[in-house]
Protein backbone atom coordinates (compact mmCIF):
# COMPACT_ATOMS: atom_id res chain seq x y z
CA UNK A 1 0.00 0.00 0.00
CA UNK A 2 1.53 3.28 -0.77
CA UNK A 3 0.35 6.57 0.55
CA UNK A 4 -0.57 9.79 -1.17
CA UNK A 5 2.19 11.87 0.64
CA UNK A 6 0.16 14.98 -0.37
CA UNK A 7 0.56 17.48 1.85
CA UNK A 8 -2.97 19.55 1.35
CA UNK A 9 -2.81 23.44 1.95
CA UNK A 10 -1.98 23.06 5.87
CA UNK A 11 0.75 25.41 7.17
CA UNK A 12 3.96 23.08 7.16
CA UNK A 13 6.27 25.30 9.51
CA UNK A 14 10.17 24.54 9.94
CA UNK A 15 11.02 26.98 12.42
CA UNK A 16 14.58 27.70 13.79
CA UNK A 17 14.40 26.98 17.55
CA UNK A 18 15.24 30.29 19.07
CA UNK A 19 15.01 29.88 22.15
CA UNK A 20 13.46 27.75 24.74
CA UNK A 21 10.72 28.28 27.26
CA UNK A 22 11.72 26.54 30.68
CA UNK A 23 8.30 27.92 32.36
CA UNK A 24 4.97 26.61 31.44
CA UNK A 25 3.02 28.53 28.77
CA UNK A 26 -0.19 30.90 29.94
CA UNK A 27 -3.72 29.93 27.50
CA UNK A 28 -2.96 33.00 26.05
CA UNK A 29 0.63 31.97 24.78
CA UNK A 30 1.14 32.17 21.13
CA UNK A 31 1.44 29.40 18.19
CA UNK A 32 5.00 30.54 18.12
CA UNK A 33 5.88 31.09 21.36
CA UNK A 34 4.07 27.11 21.82
CA UNK A 35 6.28 26.41 19.13
CA UNK A 36 9.48 27.58 20.69
CA UNK A 37 8.06 25.91 23.72
CA UNK A 38 7.30 22.13 22.45
CA UNK A 39 10.55 22.22 19.49
CA UNK A 40 13.03 21.07 22.29
CA UNK A 41 11.01 18.47 23.68
CA UNK A 42 10.82 16.39 20.86
CA UNK A 43 13.31 13.99 19.46
CA UNK A 44 13.81 12.01 15.90
CA UNK A 45 14.49 8.32 16.64
CA UNK A 46 16.19 6.01 14.13
CA UNK A 47 16.66 2.18 14.12
CA UNK A 48 15.55 -1.17 12.17
CA UNK A 49 14.04 -0.74 8.72
CA UNK A 50 15.00 0.32 5.82
CA UNK A 51 13.59 -2.32 3.29
CA UNK A 52 9.94 -3.65 2.18
CA UNK A 53 8.03 -0.84 3.43
CA UNK A 54 9.53 -0.65 6.81
CA UNK A 55 10.34 3.03 7.60
CA UNK A 56 13.99 3.07 9.59
CA UNK A 57 12.89 6.53 11.56
CA UNK A 58 9.95 7.72 13.81
CA UNK A 59 9.62 10.66 16.29
CA UNK A 60 9.49 10.63 20.28
CA UNK A 61 8.66 13.17 22.77
CA UNK A 62 10.43 13.55 26.38
CA UNK A 63 8.57 13.07 29.27
CA UNK A 64 11.27 13.23 31.65
CA UNK A 65 14.13 15.32 32.52
CA UNK A 66 16.17 11.84 32.93
CA UNK A 67 15.33 11.56 29.25
CA UNK A 68 12.81 9.42 29.11
CA UNK A 69 10.95 9.55 25.67
CA UNK A 70 7.34 8.36 24.89
CA UNK A 71 6.77 7.11 20.85
CA UNK A 72 5.20 4.46 18.86
CA UNK A 73 5.78 0.80 19.80
CA UNK A 74 6.51 0.24 16.64
CA UNK A 75 9.81 -2.42 14.42
CA UNK A 76 11.98 0.44 14.31
CA UNK A 77 12.74 0.05 17.87
CA UNK A 78 13.78 -3.63 17.00
CA UNK A 79 17.25 -3.35 17.26
CA UNK A 80 20.47 -3.25 19.17
CA UNK A 81 21.48 -0.30 17.77
CA UNK A 82 18.25 2.37 19.00
CA UNK A 83 19.74 6.32 18.53
CA UNK A 84 17.90 9.43 19.23
CA UNK A 85 18.33 13.02 18.19
CA UNK A 86 18.10 15.99 20.18
CA UNK A 87 16.44 19.26 18.59
CA UNK A 88 20.31 20.67 19.45
CA UNK A 89 21.96 18.06 17.64
CA UNK A 90 23.24 15.87 20.36
CA UNK A 91 23.13 12.02 19.69
CA UNK A 92 22.28 9.35 22.06
CA UNK A 93 21.68 5.96 22.12
CA UNK A 94 18.90 4.23 23.91
CA UNK A 95 17.09 1.19 24.86
CA UNK A 96 13.53 0.23 25.38
CA UNK A 97 12.30 0.23 28.63
CA UNK A 98 8.82 -1.05 28.17
CA UNK A 99 5.88 -1.20 25.65
CA UNK A 100 2.02 -1.55 26.19
CA UNK A 101 1.67 -2.75 22.43
CA UNK A 102 -2.24 -2.21 23.00
CA UNK A 103 -1.63 1.18 23.34
CA UNK A 104 0.63 1.38 20.81
CA UNK A 105 3.12 2.91 23.17
CA UNK A 106 6.73 2.69 24.03
CA UNK A 107 9.08 4.03 26.57
CA UNK A 108 12.69 4.17 25.42
CA UNK A 109 15.12 6.17 27.76
CA UNK A 110 18.44 7.74 26.60
CA UNK A 111 21.89 6.45 27.57
CA UNK A 112 23.74 8.47 29.65
CA UNK A 113 26.72 8.28 31.95
CA UNK A 114 26.08 12.16 32.73
CA UNK A 115 22.91 13.14 35.16
CA UNK A 116 20.48 14.57 32.22
CA UNK A 117 18.30 17.90 32.82
CA UNK A 118 16.44 17.98 29.58
CA UNK A 119 13.03 19.48 28.58
CA UNK A 120 10.14 17.66 28.85
CA UNK A 121 5.98 17.60 28.84
CA UNK A 122 4.42 16.93 31.77
CA UNK A 123 1.81 13.61 30.84
CA UNK A 124 0.80 13.94 33.94
CA UNK A 125 -1.80 16.73 33.25
CA UNK A 126 -4.09 14.70 31.14
CA UNK A 127 -5.31 17.18 29.18
CA UNK A 128 -8.36 17.11 26.97
CA UNK A 129 -10.18 18.63 24.04
CA UNK A 130 -13.20 18.86 22.33
CA UNK A 131 -13.82 19.56 18.24
CA UNK A 132 -12.89 22.64 16.84
CA UNK A 133 -9.79 23.24 19.19
CA UNK A 134 -7.02 24.17 17.44
CA UNK A 135 -3.77 22.24 17.63
CA UNK A 136 -0.18 22.03 16.57
CA UNK A 137 1.26 18.80 15.21
CA UNK A 138 4.88 18.06 15.69
CA UNK A 139 6.80 15.33 14.07
CA UNK A 140 9.45 14.05 11.75
CA UNK A 141 7.37 12.94 9.16
CA UNK A 142 9.83 12.13 5.86
CA UNK A 143 13.06 12.48 7.98
CA UNK A 144 12.95 15.64 7.21
CA UNK A 145 15.49 16.23 9.90
CA UNK A 146 18.21 14.34 11.03
CA UNK A 147 20.52 16.69 13.47
CA UNK A 148 19.67 19.60 14.70
CA UNK A 149 17.02 20.91 12.01
CA UNK A 150 13.53 21.18 13.94
CA UNK A 151 10.90 18.65 13.45
CA UNK A 152 8.08 19.67 11.14
CA UNK A 153 5.24 21.66 12.53
CA UNK A 154 1.65 21.31 11.14
CA UNK A 155 -1.64 23.75 12.11
CA UNK A 156 -4.63 21.77 12.34
CA UNK A 157 -7.86 21.48 14.28
CA UNK A 158 -9.58 18.61 16.20
CA UNK A 159 -12.83 17.24 14.62
CA UNK A 160 -14.11 14.58 16.75
CA UNK A 161 -12.63 12.31 19.50
CA UNK A 162 -13.99 9.21 18.60
CA UNK A 163 -13.53 5.54 18.88
CA UNK A 164 -11.77 4.14 16.28
CA UNK A 165 -12.13 0.50 16.43
CA UNK A 166 -10.32 -2.14 15.49
CA UNK A 167 -12.37 -4.39 12.50
CA UNK A 168 -10.79 -6.72 10.54
CA UNK A 169 -10.15 -5.64 6.67
CA UNK A 170 -11.31 -1.92 8.15
CA UNK A 171 -8.50 -0.32 10.11
CA UNK A 172 -4.38 -2.41 10.27
CA UNK A 173 -4.87 -0.80 14.08
CA UNK A 174 -4.10 -2.85 17.22
CA UNK A 175 -4.85 0.07 19.44
CA UNK A 176 -8.94 -0.04 19.60
CA UNK A 177 -9.86 3.06 22.17
CA UNK A 178 -10.60 7.06 22.30
CA UNK A 179 -8.63 9.23 19.44
CA UNK A 180 -8.74 12.68 18.39
CA UNK A 181 -9.32 13.06 14.75
CA UNK A 182 -7.56 15.99 12.84
CA UNK A 183 -8.17 18.01 10.16
CA UNK A 184 -4.59 18.23 9.25
CA UNK A 185 -1.90 15.20 7.97
CA UNK A 186 -0.04 14.55 10.32
CA UNK A 187 0.13 10.57 9.99
CA UNK A 188 2.88 10.11 7.71
CA UNK A 189 6.38 8.23 7.44
CA UNK A 190 7.79 9.02 10.26
CA UNK A 191 5.73 11.28 11.81
CA UNK A 192 4.39 8.47 14.33
CA UNK A 193 5.16 9.23 17.88
CA UNK A 194 5.29 12.73 17.06
CA UNK A 195 3.02 15.39 19.58
CA UNK A 196 0.07 16.75 19.16
CA UNK A 197 -0.42 20.02 21.45
CA UNK A 198 -3.21 23.11 21.97
CA UNK A 199 -2.29 26.28 20.80
CA UNK A 200 -1.46 27.33 24.49
CA UNK A 201 1.19 24.27 24.67
CA UNK A 202 -0.72 21.43 26.33
CA UNK A 203 -0.19 18.15 25.87
CA UNK A 204 -2.77 16.57 23.79
CA UNK A 205 -2.10 13.04 22.36
CA UNK A 206 0.73 11.17 20.80
CA UNK A 207 0.44 10.88 16.68
CA UNK A 208 -0.21 7.06 15.99
CA UNK A 209 0.34 4.95 13.07
CA UNK A 210 -0.37 5.12 8.98
CA UNK A 211 -4.10 3.67 9.10
CA UNK A 212 -6.50 3.39 5.98
CA UNK A 213 -10.18 2.92 6.20
CA UNK A 214 -10.42 -0.16 3.39
CA UNK A 215 -14.01 0.80 2.58
CA UNK A 216 -13.38 4.60 1.63
CA UNK A 217 -9.69 4.19 0.99
CA UNK A 218 -9.23 6.66 2.98
CA UNK A 219 -6.16 7.95 5.40
CA UNK A 220 -6.94 8.51 8.93
CA UNK A 221 -5.00 11.13 10.85
CA UNK A 222 -5.47 11.00 14.40
CA UNK A 223 -3.08 10.82 17.92
CA UNK A 224 -3.58 8.80 20.59
CA UNK A 225 -4.80 10.84 23.50
CA UNK A 226 -2.33 11.41 26.25
CA UNK A 227 -5.15 10.61 29.40
CA UNK A 228 -4.90 7.30 28.01
CA UNK A 229 -1.66 6.76 27.35
CA UNK A 230 -0.54 8.33 31.05
CA UNK A 231 -0.90 5.59 33.47
CA UNK A 232 0.73 3.24 31.09
CA UNK A 233 3.99 5.95 30.59
CA UNK A 234 4.09 6.63 34.33
CA UNK A 235 3.70 2.53 35.22
CA UNK A 236 7.15 2.35 32.32
CA UNK A 237 8.86 4.82 34.10
CA UNK A 238 8.45 3.98 37.87
CA UNK A 239 9.07 0.06 37.07
CA UNK A 240 5.34 -1.02 38.09
CA UNK A 241 4.03 -1.95 34.19
CA UNK A 242 1.35 -4.43 34.41
CA UNK A 243 0.99 -5.06 30.67
CA UNK A 244 -2.68 -5.75 29.32
CA UNK A 245 -1.51 -7.90 26.66
CA UNK A 246 -1.90 -11.08 28.71
CA UNK A 247 -5.75 -9.93 30.24
CA UNK A 248 -6.81 -9.38 26.83
CA UNK A 249 -6.61 -13.01 25.86
CA UNK A 250 -9.50 -15.09 25.94
CA UNK A 251 -9.48 -18.56 28.09
CA UNK A 252 -10.59 -19.85 24.89
CA UNK A 253 -8.71 -18.47 21.86
CA UNK A 254 -10.14 -19.13 18.34
CA UNK A 255 -7.61 -21.98 16.57
CA UNK A 256 -9.16 -21.06 13.16
CA UNK A 257 -5.44 -21.02 11.37
CA UNK A 258 -2.21 -22.90 12.51
CA UNK A 259 1.61 -21.94 10.76
CA UNK A 260 1.46 -25.03 8.88
CA UNK A 261 -1.91 -23.56 6.92
CA UNK A 262 0.70 -21.06 5.67
CA UNK A 263 3.35 -23.29 4.65
CA UNK A 264 5.32 -22.45 8.48
CA UNK A 265 7.05 -24.69 10.48
CA UNK A 266 8.47 -23.48 13.43
CA UNK A 267 11.42 -24.92 15.45
CA UNK A 268 10.25 -27.32 18.41
CA UNK A 269 8.10 -24.95 21.48
CA UNK A 270 10.12 -26.90 24.22
CA UNK A 271 10.84 -23.55 26.19
CA UNK A 272 8.31 -21.22 28.08
CA UNK A 273 8.77 -18.61 25.67
CA UNK A 274 10.23 -20.21 22.36
CA UNK A 275 11.29 -17.80 20.37
CA UNK A 276 9.21 -18.29 16.65
CA UNK A 277 11.80 -19.08 14.52
CA UNK A 278 10.87 -20.57 11.07
CA UNK A 279 12.29 -24.01 11.00
CA UNK A 280 11.23 -24.78 7.12
CA UNK A 281 9.02 -23.44 4.44
CA UNK A 282 7.06 -25.97 2.79
CA UNK A 283 7.47 -25.88 -0.70
CA UNK A 284 5.02 -23.76 -3.20
CA UNK A 285 3.15 -22.75 0.03
CA UNK A 286 2.23 -18.93 0.89
CA UNK A 287 5.02 -18.41 2.79
CA UNK A 288 7.41 -19.90 0.06
CA UNK A 289 6.07 -17.67 -2.66
CA UNK A 290 6.59 -14.27 -0.54
CA UNK A 291 9.92 -15.40 0.12
CA UNK A 292 10.52 -16.16 3.92
CA UNK A 293 13.22 -18.29 5.14
CA UNK A 294 14.34 -21.09 7.29
CA UNK A 295 15.83 -19.18 10.44
CA UNK A 296 13.65 -15.85 9.50
CA UNK A 297 12.63 -14.94 13.11
CA UNK A 298 9.02 -13.90 13.45
CA UNK A 299 8.54 -10.32 15.47
CA UNK A 300 5.28 -8.86 14.15
CA UNK A 301 1.95 -10.29 13.11
CA UNK A 302 -0.23 -7.59 11.63
CA UNK A 303 1.46 -4.81 13.85
CA UNK A 304 0.82 -7.93 17.30
CA UNK A 305 4.50 -8.51 18.72
CA UNK A 306 5.55 -12.20 18.45
CA UNK A 307 7.12 -12.76 22.01
CA UNK A 308 7.38 -16.49 21.22
CA UNK A 309 5.92 -19.63 19.40
CA UNK A 310 2.54 -19.51 21.77
CA UNK A 311 2.00 -16.56 20.37
CA UNK A 312 2.47 -16.62 16.95
CA UNK A 313 0.07 -19.53 17.12
CA UNK A 314 -2.41 -17.41 18.92
CA UNK A 315 -2.59 -14.44 16.45
CA UNK A 316 -2.75 -16.91 13.12
CA UNK A 317 -5.23 -18.92 15.28
CA UNK A 318 -7.36 -15.59 15.60
CA UNK A 319 -7.30 -14.90 11.86
CA UNK A 320 -10.54 -15.59 9.46
CA UNK A 321 -10.97 -16.09 6.12
CA UNK A 322 -9.97 -13.00 3.60
CA UNK A 323 -8.30 -11.33 6.42
CA UNK A 324 -4.89 -9.43 4.70
CA UNK A 325 -1.97 -11.06 7.03
CA UNK A 326 1.20 -8.84 7.20
CA UNK A 327 4.20 -10.68 8.72
CA UNK A 328 7.76 -9.11 9.79
CA UNK A 329 10.87 -11.18 9.97
CA UNK A 330 14.14 -10.63 11.20
CA UNK A 331 16.64 -11.67 9.13
CA UNK A 332 20.18 -10.78 10.35
CA UNK A 333 20.18 -7.36 10.72
CA UNK A 334 17.05 -6.66 8.49
CA UNK A 335 13.46 -6.53 8.95
CA UNK A 336 11.61 -8.12 6.36
CA UNK A 337 8.24 -7.38 5.66
CA UNK A 338 5.61 -9.78 3.58
CA UNK A 339 1.89 -9.83 3.01
CA UNK A 340 -0.77 -11.78 1.37
CA UNK A 341 -4.33 -12.63 1.94
CA UNK A 342 -5.44 -15.43 4.53
CA UNK A 343 -6.94 -18.43 2.21
CA UNK A 344 -10.33 -20.02 3.25
CA UNK A 345 -10.34 -22.39 6.23
CA UNK A 346 -9.86 -25.71 5.60
CA UNK A 347 -12.96 -27.78 7.20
Amino acid sequence: MIKQYTVKSVFVCLCLIGSVLSAPLTAQASSQSTIKYALPRLVKIFGAGGVKNLYGYSTGFLVSPEGHIATIWSPVLDTDRLSVVLHDGRKFEAEVLGAEPHLDLAIIKLKSERKLDLPYFDYREKTVAGPGTRILGFSNMFRVATGDEPVSVLHGVIEARTDLPRRRGAFELSYSGDVYVVDAITNNPGAAGGAILTYDGKLLGMIGKQVRNAKTNTWVNYSLPIDVLSKSIEQIITGKFDSSEEKKEPKTAPERYRPVDFGLVMVPDVLYRTPAYIDNVLPGSLVAQAGLQPDDLVVFVNDELIKSCKTLKTELGKLETGDLLRLVVRRNNQLVSVEFQVPPEKK
